[in-house]
This record gives C-alpha cells, sequence and structure tokens, in this order.
C-alpha cells in the first residue's frame, strides 16, 4: 500500500481533530461516542447535570477517604449507606404510628434487611443494631 491510500485508511478509522496548537491529535472512538452523547443530553439527568466533577488542588496530602469525601460532600453526592441512615430513620418514625401487628412486623422486617445493608456498606463506627420485634408489640 502506498503512504498516501494508508493515511486514507487510517483516517477513515480514526477521528482527528485539529488542535491549534499541536496540530493534529488522535482521538480515540469512544472519547468520540462520549461527547456525542454529552451533546445529546445523555449525562443531563446524573447529579451534577454533567457539569465536571470539582477538585480542589490545594490539598496535596495523600489521604484517599478524606479526598473522596470532600470531592462527594462537594458535588453533592451522598454515600449510599447516608441514604439507607435517612430511609431507616423515615421508617422507624413511621412505624410509631402503626398499631396493628401485621404492619409493625413487616415494617420491622424491612428495618432489619436496610440495617443489614446499611453495616455492610458503612464505617465500623456508623453501623446500627437490628430492631427487635418483641419492642414494638
Amino acid at each position: 500500500m502506498k503512504k498516501d491510500q494508508l493515511e486514507k485508511e487510517l483516517q477513515k478509522k480514526e477521528i482527528l481533530m485539529k488542535d491549534e496548537q499541536t496540530g493534529w491529535y488522535y482521538e480515540d472512538h469512544i472519547t468520540a461516542i462520549i461527547k456525542r452523547a454529552e451533546k445529546d443530553g445523555a449525562f443531563d439527568h446524573l447529579p451534577g447535570k454533567g457539569k465536571p466533577i470539582q477538585f480542589d488542588d490545594d490539598d496535596i496530602s495523600y489521604n484517599p477517604q478524606k479526598r473522596l469525601n470532600k470531592i462527594m460532600k462537594n458535588n453533592h453526592i451522598l454515600p449510599s449507606w447516608v441514604k439507607l441512615s435517612k430511609e431507616i430513620e423515615a421508617l422507624k418514625e413511621e412505624l410509631k404510628s402503626y398499631t396493628v401487628e401485621y404492619n409493625i412486623r413487616k415494617t420491622v422486617e424491612e428495618i432489619n434487611k436496610k440495617i443489614v445493608n446499611h453495616n455492610l456498606s458503612c464505617p465500623p463506627n456508623a453501623q446500627k443494631r437490628k430492631l427487635n420485634i418483641n419492642d414494638y408489640l
């Protein structure tokens, strides 16, 4: 194959974009698909409405958990165990108003399932105890 034919074949397979400072650079197909999806609004329903995640460059210490928590807080993202904790507390408040034994049993079972999921995903110091059905009957 001649050089011209080879370049034409490569241009068919690759997506080349013009960069004013460095000339041409290669953009892979996955990046092109993601950019096309962004233009079509595929990421608009996500938290942050497609805005890039904000990173703080001033924090240079290496503490991954601290950095993760700070990034999540800055971008208004709650960990799943925090959401579960809020659901558990709401169900406990709802449980206080029940008088029928069947409803109490079902709600306590549901709360205990959520507590198990919560305890599997939260830090050890944030774990919760299961509810005892006899305390509510």
